[in-house]
């Protein structure tokens, strides 16, 4: 089969396939832009399509039968191939791209794969794929959505191409409105405020699931977060939907606010979309800032976490010892309070030298405080201890 471009062969996991001549796409020497590329393949997400085959066998694993998958946005079709070839228990795979270009590579790899008669190539608008698969007989188990950009175009569709109980699988790169850089394109696209705080990945994962959470309810369906990351440049989130107007309440009761003061770095939530929102820190009487609405749910599930955990040793793949490291924190903080404290901001804040992040650690909870660290930051610490006393053990261990 022949191509507008020049192509060349990658191997990913268990699959090998075709993509775009990727020095043909390279800014500089060390760096690759996909968005350049007439078909899309991004290869420093391979640590998000490994995290998506762990999290599929663990779904599936759960279910313990054999279900249906649904990637909308394939670009040149890894993902697919790969949860086709590494993931136990997939009955069939509907892959779809709105370029001819992609669709075309995709069916090319996946013909190079021998996967044609498990994986099937569409070529059209992703929202009416899955609007064709919104029929109760025709749902999916596990539909993927990872874009080049925000997810929330497609979260309507998919939730209602899901079976009751379904995993819905969203990837986010546009983290400068996410994080607070365009706080009004994120109100435009996610429906919350922002803020540039020092956990504002935390943030965005929270957004994003609140999105998801508000639009699902909608539908009369409510959430579940099993797992999430915030990985180099994106976010990612694993969510269970589950049908019912009971389901979709519980849900929206998840949602409110997060209140921050940027003066002494106290935080706290504030329950409930339409809840009164506190103006002054108690603390420093300085002005609070507010996040939301968005989610104050778990983001992590502990028992999810564990049956990814269980599946890496087997699998041999090249990034395992960061996978393993992710997964063991996120399971350490799926019971951890809202939010974290990143030592480096207060020692910036207090003209302090940065101490050891373990040993402020080890002395909360030497004074009884829950402290854990967390992914989204190797400095940050989850922990119910206040400001104030997070500022007076690292006073501490540093006289000490």
């Amino acid at each position: 089969m022949s191509f507008s471009f020049q192509t060349e062969v990658v191997e990913e996991g268990k699959a090998r396939f075709a993509v775009p001549k990727l020095e043909t796409y390279m800014k500089s020497q060390k760096e690759y832009v996909p968005s350049g590329a007439p078909v899309f393949y991004n290869p420093i997400m391979e640590l998000n399509r490994d995290i998506a085959i762990l999290a599929l066998q663990a779904y599936q694993k759960k279910l313990g039968r054999k279900i249906r998958v649904c990637e909308p946005l394939t670009g040149c079709g890894v993902r697919g191939i790969r949860l086709a070839a590494e993931v136990d228990g997939i009955k069939k795979i509907v892959v779809n791209d709105i370029s001819r270009e992609a669709a075309k590579l995709a069916r090319f790899n996946v013909e190079q794969n021998n996967m044609t008669k498990r994986i099937s190539v569409v070529n059209e608008d992703a929202n009416l794929l899955l609007n064709r698969y919104a029929a109760p007989h025709k749902r999916f188990d596990y539909i993927d959505v990872d874009p080049f950009g925000s997810p929330v175009v497609y979260i309507d569709s998919a939730v209602r191409a899901l079976h009751d109980g379904g995993l819905l699988a969203l990837t986010a790169t546009d983290m400068a409105p996410l994080c607070g850089v365009y706080p009004k394109a994120c109100v435009r696209k996610y429906g919350g405020r922002p803020l540039r705080t020092e956990y504002c990945h935390e943030l965005a994962v929270r957004l994003l699931a609140g999105s998801l959470a508000t639009i699902a309810a909608r539908h009369e369906m409510g959430i579940k977060v099993l797992f999430s990351h915030s990985t180099n440049h994106y976010i990612r989130l694993y969510a269970s939907v589950h049908y019912g107007a009971k389901q979709a309440d519980i849900s929206i009761q998840k949602m409110g606010h997060i209140l921050h003061c940027f003066t002494c770095f106290h935080r706290e939530t504030s329950e409930g979309i339409f809840s009164h929102l506190k103006q002054e820190c108690p603390e420093c009487d300085a002005q609070l800032k507010t996040a939301g609405p968005l989610w104050l749910g778990e983001l992590f599930d502990e028992d999810f976490c564990s049956l990814m955990e269980k599946d890496v040793e087997r699998r041999h793949l090249k990034q395992e010892k960061r996978i393993v490291k992710l997964l063991s924190l996120a399971k350490n903080e799926a019971k951890a309070p809202i939010t974290y404290f990143v030592v480096d901001k207060f020692c910036d804040k207090l003209n302090l030298p940065t101490p050891s992040t373990i040993k402020v650690m080890e002395e909360l909870r030497n004074m009884g405080f829950q402290a854990v660290l967390t992914h989204f930051n190797s400095k940050g610490i989850r922990t119910d201890a206040s400001a104030n006393v997070v500022k007076e053990i690292i006073t501490r261990v540093l006289n000490n």
